[in-house]
């Protein structure tokens, strides 16, 4: 076993796709990737663009990757690169758009449910678990009757692009605290306290 994290930013390949709420998970990518000062390139064999390096100076080695495949077909790459790396699904951090949690927020979370994430999904069967990491980043509900796929293959709207640096910032802050700290701890840090 490694200890190796293998980061992977979910979203559909194009540029028409690049600014969808669906492509957040690639954004928090770019985001790591700026932090770390390299830059994506093709994975001969695993159909994604990576970037090895360390999350942090004298962190814990990473590899980021960005599947060029659609979201829906998100396992194939992931299970690639797991393979090739040699990384545990316990160290495989999936980066996501979630409907369920608002807009602006992070969750973390290891294993349950997709809840209807067909990315989630095909990962999940591709790895032969659902125990690996994810890391949740909100992007709200559709308005009125609006379908959820809809919504989510929509870009986000201007108000909410004045908050978009700071929600990717923040769930690339939540990646790099899983890795440092542990699940516990960033949950501890990224979720609120009930009141």
């Amino acid at each position: 076993m490694t200890d190796t994290w293998l980061v992977v930013g979910l979203g559909n390949p194009g540029p028409e796709y690049s600014g969808n709420r669906h492509n957040v998970g690639q954004m928090v990518l770019d985001a790591l990737a700026s932090r770390m000062g390299g830059r994506f390139a093709a994975h001969k064999g695993a159909r994604a663009a990576v970037l090895e390096g360390r999350l942090w100076v004298g962190g814990p080695r990473a590899v980021l990757a960005k599947p060029l495949t659609y979201m829906n077909v998100s396992g194939g790459p992931t299970s690639s690169l797991a393979k090739y790396y040699g990384i545990e699904p316990g160290h495989v951090v999936a980066v996501h758009d979630e409907l369920d949690i608002p807009f602006n927020t992070v969750r973390l979370k290891l294993g349950g449910g997709e809840g209807g994430h067909n990315g989630l999904r095909d990962i999940s069967k591709a790895l032969g678990t659902k125990d690996y990491l994810r890391v949740r980043v909100g992007v709200g509900r559709p308005p009125g009757r609006m379908d959820a796929a809809d919504f989510v293959l929509r870009d986000f709207a201007s108000t909410e692009k004045k908050e978009l640096p700071f929600l990717l910032d923040e769930a690339a802050d939540a990646v790099e605290m899983l890795a440092r700290d542990g699940l516990a701890a960033a949950q501890q840090k990224f979720h609120p306290a009930k009141a």
